[in-house]
């Protein structure tokens, strides 16, 4: 599924696509903006978004097998509701 299969069964229930694209648009930027602002996102009975701090570490070339230093980054985690999974 992706963000154009989103929109139409959001535009199932709505008069317009173009305001299920306003819809989908404001949700996911509504994510993003608390994800921003470094607070856990959560949707009931879907799941839960927030910012994982990764550190630095010793990796791996994968074609020449040389030690590669992977700097620390910020990635988003995803943690699905136990209502997602067990329906």
């Amino acid at each position: 599924m992706n963000r154009k299969d989103i929109i139409d069964a959001v535009a199932e229930v709505l008069d317009t696509k173009q305001e299920a694209i306003r819809a989908v648009d404001k949700t996911f930027e509504a994510i993003r903006a608390g994800l921003e602002r470094d607070q856990k996102v959560l949707i009931s009975s879907f799941g839960t978004f927030r910012l994982r701090n990764r550190q630095p570490r010793q990796g791996r070339n994968p074609r020449t097998g040389a030690p590669v230093s992977v700097p620390p980054r910020t990635g988003i985690r995803f943690k699905a509701s136990r209502h997602l999974v067990h329906q």
